[in-house]
């Protein structure tokens, strides 16, 4: 298997910081645009999809209104995909900040599923 290298996206999400870390920290919002179902027992998420896929992730770490951090439980252990909220002092803009892996050439695809997923995100909030 090819070494997965760490790349991140930038999305510009119409939203106060508390909201959009709701949306990325807990179960029912992240059921609404991440995956079709999410349930935990204790640090291990299971997201569900209704295509009959299933991945458990660990979450590794959070920050109050600024960061979440999972591993995929079946993946390398240097991997991990991370959402952080991050707000514009001057703007007040809030953006959000994707960290993922994946193999260079899988980035592309990768970038796209996740430009689909904040779409969902976006549609969500109204933003």
């Amino acid at each position: 298997m090819a070494d997965k290298q760490k790349y991140s996206l930038e999305y510009e999400i119409k939203s106060s910081v508390k909201i959009l870390y709701n949306f990325i920290s807990e179960p029912n919002c992240l059921a609404q645009w991440f995956a079709d179902d999410v349930r935990i027992k204790g640090h291990i998420y299971t997201f569900a999809w209704n295509d009959g896929e299933q991945q458990d992730a660990k979450l590794l770490s959070t920050k109050e209104n600024k960061l979440v951090r999972f591993k995929w439980v079946d993946e390398e252990a240097h991997t991990f995909f991370e959402f952080e909220v991050v707000k514009d002092e001057l703007t007040n803009d809030v953006a959000l900040i994707i960290t993922d892996f994946a193999a260079k050439e899988n980035i592309k695809e990768k970038t796209s599923i996740w430009n689909i997923q904040i779409e969902n995100l976006q549609a969500v909030l109204g933003a």
